[in-house]
């Protein structure tokens, strides 16, 4: 049986797109993957991203937590933390 794919529209905004090099990108997860699973891939391909642990994660415009399922084309934005004063 051949392992059911999806893939993600992925922004990055603030300090996660000097991390990541570049201001969105395309990933392919399995199926029935979580928002953990999502953060885990991410950072086997932007390691750099491992720093950022308080960082979250909206999909479709929407704040996630880990356990949300992830679904084809969903949109993923990475949000750093917002500091001010």
């Amino acid at each position: 049986m051949e392992m059911q794919i999806v893939t993600v529209n992925i922004l990055f905004f603030g300090i996660t797109k000097d991390l990541a090099g570049k201001q969105r990108m395309q990933m392919q997860l399995p199926a029935k993957s979580t928002v953990a699973d999502f953060k885990k891939a991410l950072y086997h391909a932007h390691p750099a991203l491992i720093s950022m642990n308080s960082m979250a994660v909206a999909v479709n415009s929407e704040y996630a937590f880990d356990d949300q399922l992830i679904e084809e084309n969903d949109e993923i934005a990475l949000i750093p933390p917002v500091s001010g004063g």
